[in-house]
C-alpha cells in the first residue's frame, strides 16, 4: 500500500474510534494506529510547500492518537521530531526572515516557535518520564546510572527532547531562568550520544556541536570537530552539519570566506540527494548567502 494511502487509511481508522468508545478493541485499534504514524514521515518528500501544508494536520492527528497511546515510545518520538522541525524549518525560520521588515511580528512568529518546541519538549520529556521514573531529577543530578539506565529505544526521545529544549532556549534569551537550562539540555544530549554517537546519522553529533559552540566558554576546536565527525557519519549526504557548522564556527569567527564555501557546500549536497531535510537546509543556507553582508 503506498504510503499516503496508509496515512489515509489510518485517518479514517482514528475517525471511527468514536463508534469503539468502551469497547475492548479500542487500545488495540489506537495502538496500531500509533504504530503507523510512529512509522509514517516525510523524509522522502523533497517539495517543502507540500510538506509544510501537510505537516500541521499530521502533527494534530499523531498528537491526538498519542494521549490514547501514551506508552508508545515510538508515537511519542515522532510526535517529537515533528513539532521541533515544523518549529525550526516553517515559524523560527519565518521570524528571521521577517526581523527586518517587521520586527513586533517577527517577535510574535518566534513566540509561537517557542510554544511549539516546549510542545515537542513536553512530549519527549513526558514519554522518557513514563518509561523511566524520576528521570528528569537523576537529569538534574547528573546521575552517572542514567546511561546504563537509558535503553535504546529511549535515544531518539532523548535526541529530540534535547533538540527541542534547545530550540526553546535558543528563542527565550531575555528569560535567565529559561537559559539557564541550557547546560541540563546539553547534558541530555550528552547522554544520548554517549549511548548512540551514530543515531540520525550524525545528527546527534552534529547537535552536540551546536551545544559546544554556543554554551559559555564552549570550544570552537571541539564543536569543530563534532560537525566534522557529523559529517562523514552522514556519508556526505546531508546539508545539515555544513549549515550547523558555517552558522556555529564561521558566522562567530566572523570568517566570511569560509562561511560562504561551507553553505555553498551545503546547496551543493541538498541538491544532489534530495529529501526534506536538506532542502530545509537548501534553503535555509540560501537565505543566509544572501544575508551575508548583514551578517559580517
Amino acid at each position: 500500500m503506498h504510503r499516503f494511502q496508509r496515512f489515509a487509511y489510518y485517518c479514517v481508522v482514528v475517525l471511527s474510534i468514536q463508534a469503539l468508545a468502551g469497547c475492548a478493541l479500542k487500545p488495540f485499534v489506537m495502538d496500531k494506529a500509533a504504530d503507523t504514524l510512529a512509522t509514517q514521515g516525510q523524509s522522502d518528500e523533497d517539495d517543502i510547500v507540500l510538506a509544510r501544508e501537510a505537516s500541521a494536520f499530521y502533527l494534530k492527528l499523531s498528537e491526538s492518537v498519542l494521549k490514547e497511546s501514551p506508552g508508545n515510545l515510538k508515537l511519542a518520538e515522532s510526535v517529537a521530531a515533528g513539532f521541533t522541525q515544523y518549529a525550526y524549518a516553517f515559524v523560527a525560520f519565518d521570524a528571521e526572515k521577517l526581523e527586518s521588515q517587521d520586527a513586533k511580528a517577527a517577535q510574535r512568529i518566534r513566540e509561537r516557535a517557542a510554544r511549539l518546541y516546549l510542545r515537542a519538549n513536553q512530549h519527549a520529556m513526558g514519554a522518557l518520564e513514563k518509561s523511566m521514573p524520576g528521570f528528569k531529577q537523576a537529569l538534574i543530578r547528573n546521575d552517572p546510572q542514567l546511561l546504563t539506565r537509558l535503553k535504546q529505544d529511549q535515544v531518539g526521545l532523548a535526541y529530540w527532547a534535547a533538540a527541542s529544549w534547545g530550540g526553546f532556549i535558543s528563542l527565550s534569551k531575555d528569560d535567565p531562568d529559561k537559559v539557564a537550562d541550557l547546560p541540563l539540555a546539553a547534558n541530555l544530549a550528552a547522554l544520548a550520544w554517549k549511548k548512540d554517537p551514530d543515531f540520525n546519522r550524525g545528527g546527534l553529533t552534529s547537535l552536540m556541536g551546536t551545544f559546544e559552540a554556543s554554551r559559555p566558554g564552549g570550544s570552537m576546536a571541539l564543536a569543530e570537530k563534532y560537525f566534522d565527525q557529523a559529517i562523514a557519519q552522514s556519508k556526505g549526504e546531508s546539508a545539515g552539519p555544513w549549515v550547523a557548522k558555517a552558522e556555529s564556527i564561521a558566522l562567530k569567527k566572523q570568517d566570511q570566506k569560509v562561511f560562504t564555501q561551507w553553505l555553498n557546500q551545503a546547496i551543493q549536497i541538498a541538491q544532489s540527494h534530495r529529501n526534506l531535510e536538506n532542502e530545509v537546509m537548501r534553503e535555509r543556507a540560501t537565505w543566509l548567502l544572501e544575508m551575508a553582508d548583514d551578517l559580517f
